[in-house]
């Protein structure tokens, strides 16, 4: 069995956390300046996993959950008018999309509530 030296050990563990952090950083800064904070207040991000599908069945498994909070009052036609604009900033980004996908993930939603949420892609 091959062992690794400490050093290159925390230089694996250190690499392994770059993306991570650069991805969460990229989310936030483009998602916060996406909307006037009196029409939708970005409240962050949630990385779901579902380990109770197995990974060869095809069914989403890994997801990233945009999350948002607006003031009451908004429409059905509004809140949809969101979500494309939310989820076209998103795929635009390809570093972005690039990042998510080689982390795993098969999917992005956007919820405005604890209710609801919209699949990007």
């Amino acid at each position: 069995m091959h062992r690794l030296a400490p050093h290159s050990l925390l230089a694996l563990l250190f690499a392994s956390l770059v993306p991570a952090a650069a991805t969460a950083e990229n989310i936030d800064l483009l998602m916060s300046n996406l909307f006037p904070k009196e029409e939708l207040t970005y409240i962050g991000f949630d990385s779901v996993e579902r380990a109770d599908i197995p990974t060869a069945s095809g069914v989403d498994r890994k997801y990233l959950i945009v999350d948002f909070r607006s003031g009451y009052g908004r429409d059905r036609e509004q809140e949809l008018a969101s979500v494309h604009r939310v989820c076209t900033a998103l795929l635009k980004n390809r570093d972005l999309i690039r990042s998510l996908t080689h982390q795993g993930y098969d999917m992005v939603s956007v919820a405005f509530d604890r209710h609801y949420q919209y699949d990007c892609l």
